[in-house]
């Protein structure tokens, strides 16, 4: 599928006649996707002046969102993977097009598509008057859920004072709020929405989502007065290492069927693409060789938690229930997992609250079942012959500290089907 993304105001290529156009910040008519709106609109009113390569960056992340949504995975000849064509008007074309390769590979690790770019330059770079330097030498990406509220705790608790950058998600936005209002008693804090508006029915799967998260926390990092005087700025995106490598419960589970938002391949892949395109962005995840429970039990500041810990956002299905946690899918048992590791009640209302019923009604329990598929499988081959190769894409020297992590990870798991009694 191909499609010709470019900003509000000028379309510096003509299309071939079957592209997809897609308006970059703007909102488009009837058959023409749009993007971006509203972060463009947010990003001005806050006086934030961004380099160049932050907005490309953006441009970049929006059109491929738009993309993730455009095309559903069901119309693939397997059902999943897709094969995209992207024309996008960038400031600085050439640079872009020297980092074209590694971009298509990060894309389809991040999300098993078939990436292919092509860039072409633009003057679309909003001038922003009398600019804003922010005097946080840092940025956390602060989603809603457990762990980057945690994240967001810690950070303070060392003595770092970052600015928050939330991605807005329906049913999440108050919360973002609420939690930068409570963390260190109140972080400067910018929630941006794509906006992303597109004809016809949504894919629901969203594979780019952390692609396009972690460009707004770049739009941030490079909006402050640090960075501006040459810093590189620290990027927290906080993730619980069993949650951030995934490793595939099944044998067929493999590939993006098992989501790799915060994988550390996916992350150090994106770092260097950061440094290649003059960016100068380190991401960081503190805790990607500790589980949730872990996460839960060494948070810097406990009693903020039990307040506020329930209320967060973990559901890999939330939309589809109302808003509330389904409890059974593999998010919600990992957040389940964790809570009974950590110790305190939890008070999260689950739509499916008791794991261990076993009957026609609740025989679709597939992520349960798949669970007690890996526990078992761990018990009778051993943890290595259940991983396989999940640790391929990992650094050596990580490999021990991610192994144990996991077994950790998989024993919470284990803890949580004994608890409910699941078969």
């Amino acid at each position: 599928m191909m499609l010709a993304c470019f900003p509000q105001g000028e379309e510096p290529f003509a299309p071939p006649e079957a592209a997809q156009r897609v308006l970059l910040y703007g909102r488009a008519g009837e058959g023409v996707a749009s993007a971006g709106a509203a972060i463009h609109d947010a990003v001005l009113r806050s006086r934030f002046a961004p380099p160049a390569q932050a907005w490309d960056l953006l441009s970049i992340a929006l059109s491929v969102l738009t993309a993730d949504f455009i095309k559903l995975r069901s119309t693939s000849s397997d059902g999943w993977t897709r094969q995209f064509d992207l024309v996008i008007a960038v400031s600085d074309p050439a640079t872009w097009r020297a980092a074209a390769s590694a971009l298509e590979e990060l894309l389809g690790f991040l999300t098993t598509d078939v990436w292919r770019f092509r860039f072409v330059g633009s003057n679309g770079i909003p001038a922003v008057q009398e600019p804003v330097w922010p005097d946080q030498e840092s940025v956390v990406l602060l989603s809603g859920g457990v762990d980057s509220l945690i994240g967001g705790i810690d950070r303070v608790s060392h003595g770092d004072r970052p600015i928050a950058v939330s991605h807005v998600v329906r049913g999440d936005k108050e919360k973002q709020a609420f939690f930068a209002g409570r963390i260190g008693g109140g972080l400067n804090h910018i929630q941006l929405n794509p906006n992303i508006e597109v004809p016809g029915e949504r894919e629901q799967s969203q594979r780019a989502r952390s692609f396009m998260f972690i460009a707004l926390g770049v739009l941030a990092a490079t909006s402050l007065a640090a960075y501006h005087d040459g810093a590189t700025i620290p990027l927290y995106l906080c993730e619980n290492g069993f949650i951030a490598l995934n490793p595939p419960l099944t044998p067929i589970r493999i590939g993006s069927l098992s989501t790799r938002t915060a994988h550390p391949f996916y992350l150090q892949a994106m770092e260097n693409l950061l440094l290649s395109v003059g960016l100068r962005v380190e991401l960081r995840n503190p805790y990607r060789v500790q589980t949730k429970g872990e996460m839960m039990t060494g948070c810097a500041e406990q009693r903020l938690l039990q307040e506020t810990a329930h209320t967060a956002t973990s559901c890999g299905k939330f939309k589809r229930h109302g808003y509330k946690h389904c409890g059974r899918c593999v998010p919600c048992q990992v957040r389940r997992a964790a809570f009974l590791h950590w110790g305190y009640p939890d008070m999260t209302e689950y739509v499916y609250a008791n794991l261990g019923t076993n009957d026609a009604e609740h025989a679709g329990y597939n992520d349960v079942r798949a669970v007690a598929a890996a526990i078992e499988d761990a018990r009778r081959n051993g943890l290595e012959g259940w991983l396989g190769p999940s640790l391929a894409k990992c650094e050596p020297t990580d490999r021990a500290p991610f192994r144990d992590m996991v077994e950790r990870g998989l024993a919470e798991l284990s803890e949580l089907h004994r608890y409910y009694n699941v078969q």
